[in-house]
C-alpha cells in the first residue's frame, strides 16, 4: 500500500488549527540538535523497529526527515505494520526551512 505525501503548507496548516496529529522526526540525535519543528516526536529510524509500537495506530502520523527520503522508508516500514494514516513531509524539514520558517538552520 503506498503512503501519501503532504506538503509544508499543509502540514503549517495542521499546527496552526492545533490538528491531533502525530508530528514524527525520524533523523539522528545530531540532527535534532541542529533544527526541528516544534510539536514533533523525536524517534530515530534505526530504532522505528523497536519503537514503532509507541505510536497511536488509531492517530495520523506525518513522518518527516531531512529531505523526505528517509522519512518515505519509514513510512513503508509503518505502512507493513498496518498503521493506515501515514504521510510522508514532502522535502522534509529543508522544505519546511525553505517556504515556513527561515530561521530554522539548515545543515
Amino acid at each position: 500500500m503506498p503512503f501519501n505525501e503532504i506538503d509544508v503548507n499543509k502540514l503549517k496548516a495542521m499546527l496552526d488549527n492545533h490538528i491531533d496529529f502525530i508530528l514524527l522526526d525520524v533523523r539522528n540525535d545530531n540532527e535534532v540538535l541542529i533544527s526541528n519543528i516544534s510539536k514533533s516526536i523525536h524517534i530515530p529510524m534505526n530504532d522505528i523497529p523497536n519503537r514503532f509500537t509507541d505510536l497511536d495506530k488509531s492517530k495520523e502520523i506525518v513522518v518527516y526527515c531531512k529531505s523526505g527520503i528517509r522519512s518515505a522508508k519509514v513510512c513503508e516500514f509503518l505502512n507493513s505494520k498496518k498503521f493506515k494514516l501515514v504521510k510522508n513531509l514532502k522535502g522534509g524539514i529543508l522544505s519546511w526551512a525553505e517556504k515556513i520558517d527561515p530561521s530554522i538552520i539548515v545543515y
